[in-house]
């Protein structure tokens, strides 16, 4: 186990390396714990928003980030983190590989994973046709027949961003839709959009790339419609689990956090889509990232002066 460390952080996607960079140059020690790199970012296809970059893919992106981390001799221990309990003197973290770390802070940057279909050819076509962010990769499907999985808002949403571009656009509705209603207008109002209630996916195929989508109905008629991509919309989970209830968390499952990425608990920050902060975007992590690493240097600032910390959330 190593000393006393300023802060660990749970986490290496956009958020958690921005961390690290940030608390680095504010001359904290720290360690970065992850069980992978880049995150749900290194998945990304094309990225068109991050500022500074026309185009570039989020496995480019994860590799610029971790080339900057590595100028700055950081050195995520790849493990997987099974538990944060508090200490004396700060917090102590301990993963998969038997490790543990000891720091004044912690901060969590443990991202989310994509509730998946689960079916035959999803996993495979990931990058291939298959998407779980329209707002990442909806202009590669420009000029193409698309489907969405889905019937909350966000689906809704993403139907109204592919219809733009797409000529035909299916929406594949468990039970019943249910987006608000404004969204339900305006979708059927489009003219490209066909809603199929009741349905579910019962596979993906394709080539090289996705090529079609074999739907089943409540009745059991099974149909195969074709189609160049897939956008599944049915929701992300925070990956949180190995808080065991520590700080608090809203209806989704997401770790509260105020302006200063300030959780429920002293001493401890959360940044990214592990958090309830809205739009689950690269760059929106990243400056939470960056947020989450001033706060965590302005608390340790304080305890290392003999200060009271900063209040939390």
């Amino acid at each position: 186990m190593m000393g006393m460390l300023d802060t660990i952080i749970i986490g290496a996607g956009p958020a958690g390396m921005t961390a690290a960079i940030y608390a680095k140059r504010k001359g904290m020690s720290l360690a970065l714990v992850s069980d992978s790199i880049g995150g749900n970012m290194s998945y990304s296809g094309n990225i068109e928003n991050y500022p500074g970059f026309e185009a570039i893919s989020g496995l480019d992106l994860t590799r610029k980030m971790r080339a900057q981390m590595e100028r700055l001799n950081i050195e995520p221990a790849v493990d997987r983190v099974i538990g944060v309990e508090r200490t004396v003197g700060g917090y102590r973290v301990s993963t998969k590989g038997g490790r543990t770390f000891e720091a004044h802070t912690v901060i969590i940057a443990s991202g989310s994973h994509w509730r998946e279909i689960g079916v035959p050819g999803e996993k495979e076509y990931v990058s291939k046709g298959v998407s779980y962010c329209t707002t990442c990769d909806a202009p590669l499907f420009a000029g193409m027949d698309v489907v969405v999985v889905g019937g909350g808002n966000a689906a809704a949403e993403a139907v109204m961003e592919l219809a733009r571009i797409c000529p035909k656009v299916y929406m594949i509705v468990r039970s019943r839709l249910k987006c608000d209603q404004v969204l339900a207008v305006r979708i059927t109002g489009t003219g490209k959009v066909t809603v199929l209630e009741g349905y579910t996916v019962e596979r993906i195929s394709g080539k090289d790339f996705v090529e079609s989508i074999t739907v089943r109905s409540r009745e059991g008629k099974v149909e195969t419609l074709p189609a160049g991509g897939v956008f599944v919309e049915i929701g992300q989970e925070a990956n949180t689990e190995f808080l065991k209830g520590l700080v608090k968390t809203n209806d989704r499952g997401e770790i509260m956090v105020d302006d200063y990425c300030r959780t429920s608990l002293d001493g401890v920050f959360a940044c990214g889509d592990v958090t309830s902060v809205p739009q689950k975007q690269v760059v929106v992590a990243a400056g939470e990232g960056a947020k989450a690493a001033m706060s965590a240097f302005a608390y340790v600032s304080d305890v290392k002066e003999g200060e009271a910390p900063s209040c939390t959330l």
